[in-house]
């Protein structure tokens, strides 16, 4: 019985992913196998993944996320490193007003609202709420509904400033030849996350030790892990599972519930962004739709390849992007606690 709901799940997990990936939408390859094992789960399915495949697809997710310390990030934040910072640590703030609010107001129990505010990589940070004890659910909800809206302002703002489409979908390789100079420090990012994350109690620290060694590794130029598209699709998989398998007719009418106020903190988060950009303007020198992109809260990969078919400056846009991403990954952990301390002092 547990294999056929297995084999059920693979199968709603492709014909979702396929439709998703076929609508050109962001994070198909996360979305669609959690819808399914949504579906599954709210249909009475009873299953759930080990705790090992999971671990294992954190070290995946640790070292891809790696890849974004590239040696030429560097020096375009040092000529601009005190407005990167300074643009870096409002957004982190307001996110962090904003998940404060959510808490107080009862929308989201604990840290959840904090975590899913959160503007940094969505599948890291509901890899590290779980880890911290939210609830990845919600988080992973609050996540992946503002990585879909900044998807679609970013092309839309593209479109019509370019006056044709700013988005390309590139062709993926899902197989490509294996090359030892970037298969060796993958395999050992993946020993070094797997010997992290089965002997410590570290709070995702499967992901976060190989993608700090693999940020390290980049940015030097040392080394070069990449990680194969079927490796990745696989280990979205597990996490779109392990997510979607624990949801309950609870946590869905939950989600229902708090729907208008998910939105109006991610429309007040993607307006601060506005106002940030247009201050990058004035005091960068930059043009508006290389600000615009740069300041997005999120979805750091479909920026980049919306960026990449614009006239952008893109060094500008993926710097601040990275930055960001780097700074919420490390910070969020403790402005969680440090919020959610706050509000419970003062009566939430």
């Amino acid at each position: 019985m547990q294999v056929k709901k297995w084999l059920l799940l693979t199968a709603m997990t492709v014909a979702a992913t396929a439709a998703l990936w076929r609508m050109h939408l962001p994070a198909a390859l996360l979305i669609g196998p959690m819808l399914a094992s949504i579906v599954l789960a709210l249909g009475g399915g009873d299953i759930a993944l080990p705790r090992a495949p999971y671990i294992l697809a954190q070290t995946v997710v640790g070292a891809f996320i790696s890849r974004a310390a590239t040696p030429d990030i560097l020096p375009s934040f040092l000529s601009r490193w005190a407005l990167f910072l300074a643009v870096v640590l409002a957004t982190i703030a307001a996110s962090g007003v904003l998940g404060w609010l959510l808490y107080r107001r009862h929308v989201m129990p604990e840290t959840t609202g904090i975590w899913g505010t959160s503007p940094g990589g969505a599948t890291a940070m509901v890899v590290m709420a779980e880890a911290n004890g939210a609830d990845a659910r919600l988080v992973a909800f609050m996540q992946y509904l503002r990585v879909i809206c900044v998807a679609l302002a970013a092309s839309l703002v593209a479109h019509f400033w370019q006056g044709r489409g700013g988005s390309a979908w590139l062709d993926v390789v899902w197989f490509p030849a294996p090359q030892w100079q970037t298969l060796l420090p993958l395999l050992g990012l993946f020993a070094l996350g797997a010997l992290v994350g089965f002997g410590t109690h570290i709070p995702s620290g499967a992901m976060l030790a190989p993608m700090a060694v693999g940020g390290a590794l980049h940015l030097s130029g040392v080394a070069i892990a990449e990680v194969p598209a079927w490796l990745l699709a696989a280990t979205y998989a597990a996490i779109g599972w392990r997510i979607g398998l624990g949801f309950t007719r609870q946590v869905a009418l939950h989600a229902a519930r708090s729907l208008p106020a998910i939105l109006a903190s991610i429309v007040a988060l993607m307006s601060f962004c506005g106002v940030l950009a247009w201050v990058i303007v004035r005091l960068a020198g930059v043009d508006a739709l290389t600000a615009y992109l740069a300041t997005c809260p999120g979805g750091m990969d479909t920026v980049a390849i919306i960026a990449a078919t614009s006239p952008v400056d893109l060094s500008f846009v993926m710097t601040l992007q990275t930055v960001r991403f780097f700074l919420v990954t490390f910070l969020a952990p403790p402005m969680a606690r440090f919020l959610a301390s706050r509000a419970v002092r003062l009566g939430g």
